[in-house]
């Protein structure tokens, strides 16, 4: 029996080759819609709970920030969208769920 390797082709890109997109934004300047968004920081600073209070708003379609001083959200026609979250170091079921559920999130879609 002869050992195959597998055979890894480098592949190079030009950037001459590579078309310009424009970004669409979740928050402006922080959040790009439809990218990996990896949230840093310190313990204890209030990741878990300013990224959780997001995906609760976009969950039921609400606006994020956008609120006019009367309360009432500037932005039209919002859908609420399915978040992926992932997380190393708070628990599920005694940190991420009741903290969702705290927030009014809809948990069929996260």
């Amino acid at each position: 029996m002869q050992n195959k390797k597998s055979k890894t082709e480098l592949r190079l890109i030009n950037m001459e080759n590579v078309a310009v997109e424009q970004v669409e934004w979740l928050l402006y300047p922080f959040i790009p819609y439809g990218k990996v968004t990896i949230i840093q920081g310190d313990p204890g600073e209030g990741k878990t709970t300013v990224v959780l209070q997001i995906i609760a708003k976009l969950t039921k379609g609400e606006a994020i920030l956008s609120e006019t001083s009367e309360g009432k959200s500037e932005e039209i026609g919002v859908e609420p969208i399915n978040v992926i979250y992932q997380t190393a170091e708070d628990g599920l079921g005694d940190t991420i769920k009741p903290r969702l559920l705290a927030a009014g999130a809809d948990c069929s879609r996260v």
